[in-house]
């Protein structure tokens, strides 16, 4: 008889703060304010943009807890999914949410790497075997158990956390510039708004990650809502804060278009070693985010029928196949690629997460909910509205891009059929 061994529930509440905010918070925020100020003409418009996006972080997080504490099983949303509609669409779900998550710890990996050669130049030639050593690594130290996993996210979110809020004190403690004539401001558009709001989603984008260790997290009818409420009020604030400290340095107007606001901020702040600083700032921030992706990649596949786990609860299929897949990704370069369609993979499975609220409301009315999602079936219903909209939105924009990745989610249907056989013919031999 072999033997699988199974996840422990032994993460707690801190992880689940940790692995939200260290998945969530990336480069974006360094970057999307210069693309947010482009399209709006006042303070008021420009701060009320990032509340919306908090908010429609918030109201997903709010939804999406029911089914985390009503099914606490790791795997993210192909777990509710599979209990709402089937077995196919949910594997469809896992394997479009991997390879997602595989290509975004490679697209991570590499702009970590990217920001470390801009402090030490004479590592380019070996750019893609730090990559792949970074890939190793994190890989190695979540192998000897999920604990260790854990703790290196509590760690590496600390580090996140510490260095943004150092970054805003330094913005608001060193002297005022003298004020400069600033261009004239944007004028406020439906396009600009919409446009706007669009990149809050991809920047706030993560809060859901506490939901793909729901059978690892310990009493998780209370702490997977409290650490999706908490993990996104921390970011919010975080962001908030920044954007503050960056306005207080550069008009808004002078901000628009700045591909990398953070550095021209830091070079006010800190004089010619403030590109530096942001260098550094890139990389201790994204350290949290490919671990953070790494552990979610094994419990996808994990959920998907990726066998066994180590007696550390570590599920070492899983993370043996997404690290091998990120560091292929890596290798080849094809993580632009993928990423391209990985927003219509995202948005997709969002809104099947949230069409699984409805539908198990309907099909199991009588099942324990420890949680149920606040002011449904209203704000689940915008957030599928919501969903919905950005996925027809990402099929106009990106028509080819949306083509390939309907072609790469066809392929699941051979590979699920794979995976069923192998499951039944192991289920026979352990009986």
């Amino acid at each position: 008889m072999r033997k699988y061994g199974r996840l422990l529930r032994i993460l707690g509440l801190a992880f689940g703060w940790a692995v939200t905010v260290g998945n969530t918070i990336g480069a974006g925020i360094l970057r999307a304010p210069g693309e947010v100020a482009q399209h709006v003409p006042s303070y008021p418009v420009f701060f009320a943009v990032w509340l919306a996006g908090a908010a429609f972080a918030l109201m997903g997080a709010l939804s999406l807890a029911e089914l985390g504490t009503m099914i606490p099983e790791s795997g993210g949303q192909t777990v509710f999914v599979r209990r709402a509609f089937g077995a196919y669409p949910a594997f469809a779900v896992a394997w479009s949410d991997w390879l997602s998550t595989s290509a975004s710890a490679a697209a991570i990996t590499i702009v970590l790497v990217e920001a470390v050669i801009a402090l030490f130049p004479a590592m380019l030639r070996i750019h893609t075997v730090m990559a792949v050593l970074v890939v190793a690594a994190f890989t190695a130290a979540q192998w000897r158990s999920a604990r260790t996993g854990g703790n290196i996210q509590l760690i590496t979110t600390a580090l996140k956390a510490a260095a943004f809020m150092a970054l805003i004190a330094a913005c608001f403690l060193v002297s005022r510039p003298a004020p400069v004539a600033a261009p004239t401001p944007a004028a406020l558009t439906f396009a600009g708004i919409m446009l706007s709001l669009q990149l809050m989603v991809y920047t706030y984008d993560g809060w859901t990650a506490v939901l793909y260790f729901s059978g690892e997290i310990k009493q998780p009818e209370r702490n997977i809502l409290r650490s999706m409420i908490t993990g996104v009020l921390s970011v919010t604030a975080i962001y908030l804060l920044v954007n503050a400290g960056f306005l207080r340095l550069i008009p808004l107007q002078n901000m628009a278009g700045d591909p990398l606001v953070a550095d021209t901020a830091s070079r006010m702040v800190f004089g010619t070693a403030g590109t530096a600083v942001i260098r550094a700032l890139i990389a201790v921030s994204l350290l949290s985010a490919i671990n953070s992706c790494i552990l979610m990649g094994s419990r996808i596949l994990y959920a998907a029928g990726a066998y066994p786990v180590n007696k550390g609860g570590t599920p070492i299929a899983g993370l043996a196949a997404t690290s091998v897949i990120t560091i292929a990704i890596i290798a080849t370069g094809t993580f632009n690629s993928v990423i391209a369609m990985a927003a219509f993979f995202f948005v997709a499975n969002y809104a099947a997460s949230f069409a699984s609220v409805f539908r198990l409301r309907v099909t199991e009315p009588d099942t324990p909910r420890p949680y149920r999602a606040w002011g449904y079936p209203f704000t689940t219903g915008l957030m599928l509205l919501v969903a919905v909209a950005f996925l027809v939105a990402v099929v106009v924009a990106a028509p080819r891009d949306s083509m390939y990745a309907v072609a790469l989610l066809a392929t699941s249907y051979p590979i699920h059929r794979f995976v069923q056989s192998r499951q039944t013919r192991l289920s026979g031999e352990n009986k």
